[in-house]
């Protein structure tokens, strides 16, 4: 596609619209993850050893956790069982590395018989 008036394949115009769609792509799937993410948290917790890996890192109080089996674990003993995030943002972009996306995730922890909702932030 050329912008009127000239400019060709190479300009501006295409550059912008090519980033938009990839935005847009990362926007959509940086989304889809997280709906999966906080429903699984939400409702089958032991599932979501299936999204880490033996290199990935969760930091929780101050408490750095790594690898598949120590951040499973974590989740799993936290001191509730049932709850419910409300996401409030998910703010996504294109990661520096492979091809991966970084999402940053804010929003409400409801839990059973607590009145107050907790705030969360991941990312």
């Amino acid at each position: 596609m050329a912008w009127p008036g000239g400019g060709g394949e190479g300009n501006h115009f295409n550059t912008e619209m090519e980033g938009c769609h990839v935005q847009e792509q990362v926007e959509v799937v940086g989304k889809a993850f997280v709906d999966h993410y906080y429903n699984l948290f939400d409702n089958d917790r032991s599932s979501l050893a299936s999204l880490y890996q033996p290199t990935s890192m969760l930091t929780f109080e101050g408490q750095k956790i790594v690898g598949v089996e120590d951040i499973s674990c974590k989740l799993n003993n936290l001191p509730f069982g049932n709850c419910k995030h409300i996401i409030s943002t998910i703010d996504s972009q294109p990661s520096a590395h492979g091809g991966g996306i970084v999402v940053f995730v804010s929003g409400s922890l409801q839990l059973p018989g607590e009145e107050h909702h907790l705030r969360f932030s991941q990312v």
